[in-house]
C-alpha cells in the first residue's frame, strides 16, 4: 500500500453495507459510501481547478465534513492544513501566512471569518464542491503519478519560541504508524471509537484512518462533553463506545472529579493514554472501574506521525512507579543518546531519539529548525536521520522504555537541576490534590505550583503535604488552587499560560 486513500478504496470494496456511519459528529454523520463520493468529488474539483500538490486549508468546525474534505485534498494529489474556529485568530493568521494556500475549504461557520479578518486567500465552500461531477480517468491518472513519500498534511504544533511549526507528514510515515497502531490496539470492523482531540493535531489519526482501514466507527465527542465526566460517561454508554484513544489529562479529570464512583463505562474495552504523565493514582482507579479492559500507554511526538512507542499496562501500580512508555512500533527503532552522543548505560537517562519511517519530512518552510531537530544517527556510518524528541528516558531493569522528562522543563535552581515534571508526580500522589502543574518563574528563581485542590484541603495542608514528600530545593515557593488546570488543544498542561497568569498577577500587587 502507497496511499493512504486506498484504506477507503478497499473498505468500500469489501465492507457489507457501504452505507454504515463512518463518523458521527454533533451536527450529523458521514457514511462510508458518502465519504467516498464526496471526497472523490472535491479532489475532482481540485483537479479541474489546476491545483496540485499544493498546501490546502481546511478551516472547518470539527465535523465529519472536514474529515472529508482531508480525503478529497489528497484525492486532487495536495495535502492537507487542518485548522479551525477555536483557535486564536492570531495563530490561524500565522499558519496561513507559512503555507500560503492557493484555496482554503470553509464551511458556513468559517468563511465569514476569512472575509471578516479580511485574508487574502480564496475561499471555496465545502458545500459548494462536495458534489462535484467526478472524473474516474482525472483521478486515476493523479493516483498514476503519487509516491508514498508524498506530503499527506500539515499539522502545526506549538514551537518553544512561540511560533508555531508546521510538521509535514507524508503517506509512507501514516501507512506505518496507522498499521503498526490499529494491531496493538486490535481494531476490527466492530470498533466504536470516541475521538477526543481536535482535528487539526496529528492525534485525531488514531481514529481517522483505522476507522477507513477496517469500516469501523469513530463519534466525534463534543468538546463541552469533557467539562461534565458524568455526561460524557453517559454519552460513551449510551453510543456503545469501545475504544478510546485520549490524552491522560482527559482521563484524569474523569478519575478525579469522582465520575467513576457513580458512572462506569462500561462498553469500553481498550482505553489508550499518551500525551502527559497520568497520576498512578488515577490510572488504578480507571483499572479498578474496568477490570477487563486493556489499558495501553502511548508516547511519540507529532514529528514522528504520531506515536512511536506503546506498553499494555495489565496490572495495578505502586505509587511509586511509572507506567512504562514500552517498546518501539514496527518498523520503528528507539535510540537513547546522552550529552556525548554515545548509548547511556542501562539506567542512565539519554534524549529519546527516533528512527525508521514514521519520522516527518520535516517543519514546512523552516529548513533551519529542520536541520536542527532531524539529525544524523551518530552511530551510523552511512547517511541516516534520527529525530531528536527534547525527551529524557532510561531503560529499566525490565527492558522496557520510561520517560523521564521534556529537556526544556529541566531548571537549575539552587545549585540543583530540577525536573519540573518530578515535582508534578510528587504532587499528583498527594491526598489533597487531583492533578498538579509546575511552573518556573526564572527572575525570581521561584517554583511556582498550580493544583486542582481535593477533599476541600487548605493551602497550608498541601503545602504540609509537599514538603513532607519534597526535598527542600524541589518545594515550590508559591501554590495556588485552581479550578481547572488549561490545557493546550493537544490536551498537555498549558504551562506558558499559567506562567503568564502568575506574572500578571505578581505584576499588579
Amino acid at each position: 500500500m502507497t496511499n493512504v486513500l486506498q484504506y477507503l478504496e478497499k473498505t468500500m470494496t469489501h465492507i457489507p453495507n457501504p452505507d454504515k456511519p463512518a463518523f458521527i459528529g454533533e451536527t450529523g454523520s458521514m457514511t462510508f459510501r458518502q465519504l467516498y463520493h464526496q471526497s472523490r468529488a472535491i479532489g475532482t474539483f481540485l483537479a479541474d481547478r489546476g491545483v496540485r500538490q499544493q498546501p490546502i486549508a481546511v478551516f472547518m468546525e470539527k465535523s465529519p465534513d472536514m474529515i472529508a474534505a482531508f480525503l478529497g485534498v489528497a484525492y486532487g494529489g495536495n495535502y492537507y492544513v487542518p485548522v479551525d474556529a477555536e483557535m486564536p485568530p492570531v495563530r490561524i493568521q500565522l499558519i496561513l501566512e507559512t503555507v500560503n494556500p492557493p484555496l482554503i475549504i470553509c464551511d458556513e461557520t468559517t468563511q465569514p471569518l476569512v472575509e471578516k479578518w479580511g485574508l487574502p486567500y480564496a475561499t471555496q465552500l465545502f458545500s459548494g464542491i462536495n458534489q462535484h461531477p467526478i472524473s474516474d480517468n482525472t483521478l486515476a491518472q493523479i493516483r498514476a503519478q503519487a509516491i508514498d513519500a508524498d506530503p499527506l498534511y500539515v499539522v502545526f504544533t506549538s514551537g518553544s519560541t512561540g511560533i508555531p511549526k508546521g510538521v509535514i507528514a507524508c503517506h509512507r510515515s501514516v501507512i506505518d504508524y496507522i498499521d503498526s497502531l490499529s494491531g496493538v490496539l486490535q481494531v476490527g470492523p466492530d470498533t466504536v471509537f470516541g475521538n477526543q482531540s481536535p482535528l487539526y493535531l496529528d492525534a485525531c489519526l488514531k481514529e481517522i484512518y483505522p476507522t477507513l482501514k477496517y469500516g469501523a466507527s469513530a463519534y466525534l465527542i463534543p468538546k463541552s462533553l469533557f467539562m461534565f465526566p458524568v455526561r460524557l460517561i453517559e454519552y460513551i454508554n449510551d453510543n456503545r463506545i469501545n475504544t478510546i484513544c485520549w490524552v491522560a489529562s482527559a482521563l484524569g479529570l474523569v478519575a478525579g472529579l469522582g465520575a467513576l464512583d457513580k458512572f462506569t463505562p462500561h462498553t469500553l474495552h481498550t482505553v489508550a493514554f499518551g500525551s502527559e504523565v497520568f497520576p498512578i493514582k488515577h490510572f488504578n482507579r480507571w483499572r479498578e472501574a474496568l477490570p477487563q479492559a486493556r489499558f495501553i500507554h502511548l508516547y511519540g511526538p507529532t514529528e514522528a506521525t504520531g506515536m512511536s512507542t506503546y506498553y499494555e499496562a495489565d496490572r495495578t501500580f505502586g505509587p511509586d512507579e511509572s507506567i512504562p512508555i514500552g517498546q518501539p512500533f514496527v518498523n520503528t527503532e528507539i535510540i537513547l543518546l546522552d550529552d556525548n552522543d554515545a548509548r547511556p548505560p542501562q539506567g542512565e537517562p539519554g534524549e529519546i531519539c527516533i528512527r525508521g519511517t514514521c519520522l516527518s519530512l520535516g517543519y514546512f518552510g523552516d529548513t533551519q529548525r529542520t536541520q536542527a531537530a532531524f539529525v544524523q544517527n551518530p552511530l551510523s556510518p552511512f547517511p541516516d536521520i534520527i529525530y531528536k524528541t527534547g525527551d529524557m528516558g532510561y531503560i529499566g531493569p525490565d527492558s522496557r522504555l520510561y520517560f523521564i522528562a521534556r529537556k526544556d522543563h529541566q531548571i537549575k535552581h539552587m545549585g540543583h537541576r530540577i525536573e519540573l515534571a518530578e515535582i508534578e508526580w510528587v504532587a499528583s500522589r498527594c491526598k489533597d490534590i487531583q492533578m498538579a502543574c509546575a511552573v518556573f518563574d526564572s527572575d525570581a528563581s521561584r517554583i511556582i505550583l498550580y493544583y486542582m485542590p481535593q477533599n476541600d484541603a487548605t493551602k497550608a495542608e498541601v503545602m504540609t503535604e509537599l514538603k513532607t514528600n519534597l526535598p527542600r530545593y524541589m518545594v515550590p515557593h508559591a501554590i495556588f488552587p485552581i479550578e481547572n488546570l488549561p490545557l493546550t488543544a493537544g490536551g498537555k498542561f498549558d504551562r506558558l499560560s499559567l506562567l503568564e497568569k502568575y506574572l500578571e498577577n505578581k505584576k499588579g500587587k
